[in-house]
């Protein structure tokens, strides 16, 4: 006679740890629920988003033109007859109103830059790289714009036709011109770094995946991963709780 031999242990089921509440969710998954992944709404869905962002800010421009051209201040010229033509030359050769038109459209653009960051924050607080490029692009798409509006609504451009117009020695106001190229990325600038202050300030945090459901911390293996205490070579099978695993 000999003795029974021990039953082989079962089968390690991976799948158990799966649902264990001390292990860490599934990859792509939010602890606390919610529309949103912890991978974010997908990248479709945050193409969209930017391309929403990016028409927005570009119709916005339009607004940014008309408070451009009446905020601005006037350039004015004048008119003298000479050998059958026309020169204009400016009233004020030291005047700085041609700065000022300028640092009109670059202090309005940062506003509209700080404003339309501050709302696509607030609308979309995750953020993500498209969002990111689409409120850029808008942004310079919308000064485009606003230069362009601002120039129609302003004076004539042909200044000499003006100036026959209003007769020798009159003043009149020259029209609306953008000299300092660079004020276009303001708007641009602005909105990426507010955007990125208010991401880094006040955005959501990726939860840590070894933390209990109830705020506990799980223990980790020097490798990263979940700690087993029977060690990784032991079998799950029966075992007392000194360890060891009872003699056939």
């Amino acid at each position: 006679m000999t003795a029974p031999l021990t039953p082989p242990p079962p089968p390690h089921d991976h799948s158990s740890h799966r649902h264990h509440p001390l292990m860490p969710p599934p990859a792509g998954a939010h602890p606390t629920g919610g529309a949103y992944g912890q991978d974010g709404p997908g990248m479709k869905t945050e193409v969209r988003e930017a391309l929403v962002t990016a028409v927005g800010a570009t119709l916005a421009g339009v607004l940014l033109g008309v408070l451009w051209w009446r905020l601005a201040p006037s350039v004015p010229l004048v008119g003298e007859p000479a050998d059958g033509n026309w020169v204009v030359y400016l009233q004020d050769t030291e005047g700085e109103q041609a700065v000022g038109v300028d640092g009109t459209f670059t202090l309005l653009a940062l506003a509209f830059g700080v404003v339309s960051a501050v709302l696509v924050f607030l609308l979309r607080r995750r953020g993500g790289v498209p969002l990111v490029v689409g409120l850029g692009v808008g942004g310079i798409l919308g000064s485009l714009l606003a230069w362009r509006v601002g120039a129609w609504l302003g004076p004539g451009q042909d200044v000499i036709a003006h100036a026959r117009e209003v007769g020798r020695g009159v003043t009149f106001p020259a029209p609306l011109k953008l000299g300092a190229k660079g004020a276009l990325l303001a708007w641009s600038l602005a909105a990426l770094l507010v955007h990125l202050g208010l991401t880094a300030l006040f955005g959501p945090r990726d939860p840590d995946p070894y933390q209990y459901q109830q705020g506990g911390p799980y223990p980790q293996s020097p490798y990263g991963g979940p700690h087993d205490p029977r060690g990784p070579h032991e079998p799950h099978g029966p075992h007392d709780p000194h360890g060891k695993t009872p003699a056939p």
